[in-house]
């Protein structure tokens, strides 16, 4: 367990470090074709924390499956990839240092990483398909490195700053 929140710690400070000395506004320009912007991709692991983390303690009723969203929770998902009007950057930074104490917490309040729940359905999920607390954790690191990168991406192409070399 502590191998894999180290990890996680880990790609968490990269996701950061993307942000570092940046504007407010400067954390929510678009710098390439797509619509992923910093202050807007640590909003979306922050959500991502939120949600799998409650799927650990919880199960299903965590997560809305997406045959059940409405117009609404699209919506309000595509705003978990922008920063809006009056959001800044040491909130949006803030609200997912606290996701991370959470899912730390859960993590280490867990019996055992082998605590498992059905997910909902879902086109690319096979029907009975559960994940341990372990597969879910696996999944917060894989979206964590995952957004990490492109982050350094969008931050190289705001004003040439990289994370490494």
């Amino acid at each position: 367990m502590h191998d894999l929140l180290d990890a996680l710690a880990g790609h968490r400070e990269a996701l950061r470090y993307t942000t570092r000395d940046l504007t407010d506004e400067q954390a929510g320009l678009r710098t390439t074709v797509s619509e992923l912007c910093l202050g807007g991709l640590i909003k979306h692991v922050t959500s991502v924390e939120r949600r799998w983390s409650a799927f650990m303690l919880e199960g299903q009723s965590a997560l809305v499956g997406v045959s059940d969203m409405t117009e609404a929770d699209w919506a309000l998902r595509a705003e978990e990839f922008r920063m809006l009007p009056g959001e800044t950057l040491a909130g949006v930074l803030d609200a997912y240092a606290e996701a991370a104490r959470r899912t730390d917490e859960v993590v280490a309040g867990l019996p055992s990483l082998d605590v498992a729940h059905p997910l909902p359905e879902a086109p690319w999920t096979e029907p009975g398909t559960r994940w341990s607390a372990r597969r879910t954790l696996l999944h917060i690191i894989g979206e964590t490195a995952q957004h990490a990168g492109h982050a350094d991406i969008i931050r190289e192409a705001l004003d040439g700053a990289r994370s490494m070399g």
